[in-house]
């Protein structure tokens, strides 16, 4: 089928995000719907209720995870916010789970969450997980709802590499070139993807992201993955066209269907 009669039925693809304070999360959803702006943030009236409401708001009680985040350069996508989540407690989580509950039974798809992204940040202060995103990997069952985990500010890593490898006596030349390599290869075998392995609802696959703040960020592996994961034919269709960093993605999802 068309995407784009695919969209006119079922209308946009859906996100929740997840994560942190400052794990990047909004910069990496200006790198998917390749802007610089912030989202209009809509509530289930469809009424428009602010720009940076989500983005600024820490407080508990004033942030509401049904509004919508929508960017103008890609109305494409819905994005939901779980700010709110990340300070801890029992009613916060349980919000998280009835809203990931409730919309994984929505008979219409276009009111369905269609993918979570789970944001957990790589910098020095933040590398261990928290209580929260034990407790969610834990007991949060997402059903058909495929959780992507993205280790977001990912060449925090290339530091903790290049003091090693200045340590075995390497020119902060060649330290500075092999630190990125050598953060990527013994990522696997750390401490994070060991206790994702270990947990009861595994997410379905995760992503590194690094230097998302430049203009030139490269987000087709998010884009890739998260395709990946999607079961359901339509929805990798509308999920691979409504995006616009990756051309190539869309050129080969069309050959293969």
């Amino acid at each position: 089928m068309d995407p784009a009669k695919i969209r006119e039925k079922i209308g946009r693809f859906r996100i929740l995000v997840i994560g942190r304070a400052n794990a990047g999360k909004t910069t990496i959803l200006q790198r998917v719907c390749n802007t610089r702006d912030n989202p209009n943030i809509y509530n289930n009236a469809g009424e428009q209720v602010g720009i940076i409401l989500l983005l600024t708001c820490s407080q508990r009680g004033l942030h509401d995870i049904e509004n919508e985040m929508v960017f103008e350069s890609n109305r494409g996508f819905i994005f939901h916010d779980s700010r709110g989540f990340e300070a801890g407690g029992t009613s916060e989580f349980e919000k998280v789970k009835a809203f990931i509950s409730r919309r994984s039974k929505e008979t219409k798809m276009t009111n369905q969450l269609h993918a979570i992204w789970y944001c957990i940040p790589m910098d020095e202060a933040c590398r261990s997980f928290t209580a929260a995103e034990k407790k969610f990997f834990s007991e949060c069952d997402t059903g058909s709802i495929p959780v992507i985990v993205l280790f977001t500010k990912f060449d925090a890593l290339y530091d903790v590499e290049f003091s090693k490898l200045r340590a075995e006596g390497k020119s902060r030349k060649d330290a500075r070139e092999l630190a990125p390599k050598q953060a990527e290869e013994s990522f696997p075998n750390g401490p994070q993807l060991k206790f994702l392995k270990e947990v009861r609802w595994p997410p379905k696959c995760h992503v590194c992201l690094s230097n998302m703040e430049k203009d030139d960020a490269d987000c087709r592996t998010l884009i890739e993955r998260t395709a990946g994961t999607l079961d359901n034919e339509v929805l990798q269709q509308i999920f691979v066209s409504t995006q616009q960093t990756n051309l190539e993605i869309c050129m080969r999802y069309a050959v293969e269907r």
